[in-house]
C-alpha cells in the first residue's frame, strides 16, 4: 500500500485547542486546523481503498464497525482536521525559511498560520472489529505565530519537512516580527 501524502497549498490558521511544542494536560501533542473540499475530495478517494485493506484484516466484515471519517465539516467546504501524537513520534516543525523549530515556548496557538503535511493510515483496533482512518501529520511550516502556538515525521526529519514546503514570507525563528493585535488598546480607554 503506498502512502500518499497531503499538503496545504495556502496557510491554514489553527483553531481550538492546539498542544504542538509542549504536551497538553493527558500527555500527548495535538494540532487543529481546517482544510478545503479539494484536500478532502482526495482524502475520501483513498480512504474507500483503505477501508477495502481493513475490512481484510478484520474478523468477520459483517459484524465488524467502521468509524466515521477522522475530519468533520464546520462550513460549506471547510473541514476540521484533528492531529495527535506522542513524544517520539514528534513531527518537525519549521520556520519560513526551514530552520527547525523547536523551543517548547514558540507561540503556536489558535490564531497562527502553518502549512501542514499528511497522511491517511487505516486501522483495525485489537478488538479485531472495529477500524477505520486516521490522519497522521509528517511536519509543519510555521507561516505566522499567535503570541501563544506540531508534528509527526514519520521517517523525514526538519531537512526533507523544509524541503517539502521551500521558503515563503512569514515567521523565522531567528527575526519575530511582532505586531500588536488591532484594537487591543481601545476597549481600555472607554469609560461608561
Amino acid at each position: 500500500m503506498t502512502r500518499n501524502v497531503f499538503k496545504t497549498k495556502e496557510p491554514v490558521v489553527l483553531e481550538g485547542f492546539q498542544a504542538c511544542m509542549k504536551p497538553g494536560k493527558f500527555g500527548s501533542y495535538n494540532l487543529q486546523t481546517t482544510i478545503d473540499q479539494e484536500l478532502i475530495d482526495a482524502l475520501e478517494e483513498e480512504r474507500i481503498e483503505l477501508l477495502k485493506w481493513c475490512l481484510s484484516k478484520v474478523k468477520n466484515p459483517k459484524r465488524s464497525i467502521g468509524k466515521l471519517e477522522p475530519w468533520e465539516e464546520v462550513s460549506d467546504g471547510q473541514y476540521k482536521v484533528k492531529f495527535s501524537w506522542n513524544e517520539k513520534d514528534k513531527p518537525p516543525f519549521v520556520d519560513t525559511e526551514g530552520t527547525p523549530v523547536t523551543d517548547p515556548n514558540t507561540p503556536l496557538y489558535s490564531g497562527s498560520k502553518v502549512k501542514v503535511a499528511f497522511y491517511q493510515k487505516p486501522y483495525v483496533l485489537q478488538d479485531e472489529t472495529t477500524y477505520g482512518t486516521r490522519l497522521v501529520l509528517i511536519g509543519t511550516q510555521i507561516i505566522s505565530v499567535n503570541g501563544q502556538a506540531g508534528i509527526d515525521s514519520g521517517d523525514l526529519g526538519s531537512e526533507e519537512v523544509a524541503a517539502m514546503f521551500g521558503t515563503t514570507k512569514g515567521y523565522k525563528i531567528e527575526e519575530p516580527n511582532v505586531v500588536p493585535k488591532p484594537d487591543e488598546d481601545a476597549s481600555e480607554d472607554d469609560d461608561f
